[in-house]
C-alpha cells in the first residue's frame, strides 16, 4: 500500500543548498518518489535563535514504508549526510522531520505524527501551504492554510 508522507528539510551550516539536494536524492533512494517540492525558503532560526539562518523545504513523497520505518530511514539519511545529534533546535547540517503520514495520528516515544510544532512554525507552514494548502491537519481539523493564517510566529521566512 502506498502512503503519502510530507517531510520538512532544513539545514543551516556547511552548504545548506547542497545538503537539501543531497537529502532529496537520499529520500528518493530510501523512502520513495518525491511528487511535490516547495520552493526553498530562507528562515530565521526558531527555538534557539542565536545561530545561522536556515534553508527549509517541504516535500511530499509516496512510500510503502510504515511511519516508524520512514523515521529509521530519515535517521540513516541524516547520518550519511553528516548530522551529529547535539543541542535541541541547534545548528545542523541537515534535519528531516515527518510532518504528516497519510492522515494518521501516531504517538510513540520517538515519533509524533502529525509533527507537534507544525502550527507554531511559519518555516514549516509557508512551504507546506505552497504544496498542500487544503490538506487537513488530522488533530486540529483545520487546513494548513488556516493554520498559517492563525499562526503567531513572527520570525522572517522568505522564498529564495
Amino acid at each position: 500500500m502506498m502512503h503519502k508522507v510530507y517531510l520538512l528539510l532544513g539545514a543551516n551550516i556547511g552548504d545548506p543548498m547542497r545538503q537539501l539536494e543531497n537529502a532529496k536524492t537520499e529520500i528518493q533512494a530510501r523512502i520513495g518518489s518525491i511528487h511535490r517540492a516547495s520552493k526553498i525558503y530562507h528562515s530565521q532560526a526558531w527555538g534557539l535563535e542565536d545561530q545561522p539562518d536556515f534553508l527549509n523545504q517541504v516535500v511530499r513523497s509516496t512510500t510503502t514504508l510504515s511511519a516508524p520505518q520512514v523515521l529509521q530511514e530519515i535517521h540513516k539519511i541524516e547520518t550519511v549526510l553528516g548530522r551529529i545529534r547535539g543541542q535541541r533546535w541547534g545548528a545542523r547540517l541537515i534535519d528531516i522531520d515527518i510532518l504528516y503520514y497519510d492522515d494518521h495520528i501516531i504517538h510513540l516515544p520517538d515519533l509524533q505524527i502529525p509533527h507537534p510544532y507544525i502550527q507554531e512554525r511559519n518555516f514549516t507552514l509557508l512551504p507546506l501551504n505552497e504544496i498542500a494548502p487544503e490538506y487537513i491537519h488530522p488533530v486540529f481539523k483545520k487546513t494548513n492554510q488556516v493554520l498559517l493564517e492563525e499562526s503567531s510566529d513572527t520570525l522572517q521566512v522568505k522564498p529564495l
